[in-house]
C-alpha cells in the first residue's frame, strides 16, 4: 500500500498488522472520553439488565443469579437503542472517524460498521473462550474486523483478550463446546500447533484491532474489586458481498445503511452453525 494513501497509521504499523493480525492503537480515545463511556454505561446498568438491550440468556443458557454476570451481562447493539443514553453514545464511537481512519488503513478500502457491543465484565466473572469472529458474522469475500476499545486499564488479573498471533491466515474453523464453569460463551477453539496466545495488556483508551479470523479469547476476571469494561464494535470490508443477518442494518461511517446479501446455508461448518443471535 502506497503511504500516500494512508490516512492514520504508518506502513510499518499496517505491516504489522497484516503479519501478526492485530494492531493496538495507544491511546485512541481520550481520557475524558473514556470516562463519559464507562459512566453512561454504569448509569444504565444501575437498576440491573435492561430489557431488549442486556443479554440474559446466552444460548440454552439462563445466568444464575450467583454470577456476576447475571448481574452485569454484556449490553448488545446499543446502538440500536436511541430511546437509552447509550444509544447515540454507542452509534457516535461506532462510526468515529479515527477508529474509520484506522480501519480503512488496515483494510486497505471503506469499512463499514456492522455491530457494537458492551462489557461490563465484572470482577469474579468467566472469560470467554478461543473463537474467531467471523465465524458469526459470516463475512464473504474477506472478514471482519474487530474495534476493541478499553474502558479500564486491562490485564490478565482482571480478565483482559488474548490473541493467537498469525492465526488470521486460517480458515474459519469449527468449534467444540466449552466449559461452561471456565466459560461463559458456549463455543471453543484448540490453539493451532505452533502458536501462542499472547495477553493484551491495555490501558483505559487504547484500542485493539484484530481480524475476524484471528483466534481470540479472554481470561476471567480474578481480581476482587476491577472491571474490565470495554467497547466492541465489529466492521467488514465496502467490498464484502454477504453478511449474517444478525448485523444488518450496516453502516457507512457518514451514517448512511448499507445493503448486503444475506449469508445462506450452514457455512464452512454446516447445520451446527446456526448462531442463534449476534456473537
Amino acid at each position: 500500500m502506497s503511504e500516500t494513501l494512508l490516512r492514520r497509521l504508518t506502513p510499518e504499523q499496517v505491516a504489522f498488522f497484516h503479519r501478526e493480525g492485530y494492531f493496538v492503537a495507544k491511546g485512541l480515545i481520550t481520557p475524558e472520553e473514556v470516562a463519559t463511556i464507562r459512566e453512561t454505561f454504569m448509569t444504565q446498568a444501575k437498576d440491573g439488565p435492561v430489557e431488549g438491550l442486556s443479554e440474559t440468556a446466552r444460548g440454552n443458557r439462563v445466568y444464575d443469579p450467583t454470577d456476576p454476570l447475571h448481574r452485569y451481562p454484556r449490553m448488545m447493539q446499543p446502538h440500536r437503542h436511541p430511546e437509552h443514553a447509550v444509544g447515540p453514545l454507542s452509534m457516535k464511537y461506532m462510526l468515529d472517524q479515527r477508529i474509520g481512519d484506522t480501519l480503512h488503513d488496515l483494510y486497505g478500502e471503506e469499512p463499514i460498521a456492522a455491530q457494537s457491543m458492551f462489557y461490563f465484565k465484572p470482577p469474579g466473572a468467566r472469560g470467554q473462550d478461543f473463537h474467531q469472529d467471523n465465524f458469526y458474522l459470516r463475512v464473504k469475500p474477506g472478514t471482519c474486523m474487530a474495534a476493541w476499545v478499553a474502558i479500564d486499564d486491562c490485564d490478565e488479573q482482571n480478565g483482559t483478550m488474548m490473541v493467537v498471533p498469525t492465526t488470521q491466515d486460517y480458515e474459519v474453523l469449527c468449534p467444540e463446546k466449552s466449559d461452561s464453569t471456565q466459560f461463559f460463551t458456549d463455543d471453543h477453539l484448540d490453539i493451532p500447533a505452533g502458536c501462542v496466545k499472547v495477553p493484551m495488556i491495555l490501558n483505559a483508551g487504547d484500542v485493539l484491532f484484530f481480524n475476524g479470523s484471528v483466534i481470540h479469547g479472554s481470561y476471567p476476571n480474578t481480581s476482587k474489586d476491577r472491571f474490565r469494561r470495554s467497547l466492541i464494535c465489529h466492521y467488514v470490508p465496502s467490498s464484502c458481498i454477504e453478511v449474517s443477518h444478525w448485523y444488518k442494518p450496516l453502516y457507512r461511517f457518514n451514517g448512511v445503511e448499507v445493503e448486503k446479501v444475506t449469508a445462506t446455508g450452514g457455512g464452512p461448518c454446516g447445520n451446527m452453525q446456526a448462531v442463534k443471535g449476534p456473537h
